[in-house]
């Protein structure tokens, strides 16, 4: 299983399930990380965290913590 955390720069995956419970789940498919979007990573913070995405014609900057809950394609 490969999540998002472990996309690197210029990738673009698409997402094959979304994991995690309750609150955290539904802020993440909130978003706009559902199954089926096509996600790129745009950048990612010097230290590593967080990362800036682009998905749905919009950017979202997430942290890996969360970004770890997104299984990838």
């Amino acid at each position: 299983m490969k999540t998002l955390k472990e996309a690197r720069v210029g990738d673009t995956v698409t997402v094959k399930a979304v994991n995690g419970d309750g609150p955290v789940r539904r802020r993440i498919m909130d978003m706009g990380i559902t199954k089926g979007v096509e996600i790129y990573v745009r950048k990612v913070a010097p230290l590593g965290d967080p990362m800036e995405l682009n998905l749905r014609g919009y950017e979202l900057t997430l942290r890996r913590a969360d970004a770890v809950m997104v299984e990838i394609d």
